[in-house]
């Protein structure tokens, strides 16, 4: 996946036209490398689901 294209999914989580974005093991770390420079990283949950898929919400409050 392009950094463009993770970073318009991630403005959509965030803005609320997404409620929720199912990434493939495969597209794990590149998400996760920009996801982990975003100024509102602590916003996004992972929820991890069999076989290394992930599941990313956007929350309205930041986790610990």
């Amino acid at each position: 996946m392009k950094e463009e294209h993770i970073q318009e999914v991630l403005d959509k989580l965030k803005n609320g036209e997404l409620t929720e974005y199912y990434v493939s093991k495969e597209d794990f770390l590149p998400i996760r490398n920009v996801l982990v420079k975003r100024a509102d990283f602590k916003y996004f949950r992972g929820i991890a689901k069999r076989g290394g898929d992930v599941l990313y919400r956007y929350m309205e409050s930041p986790r610990s």
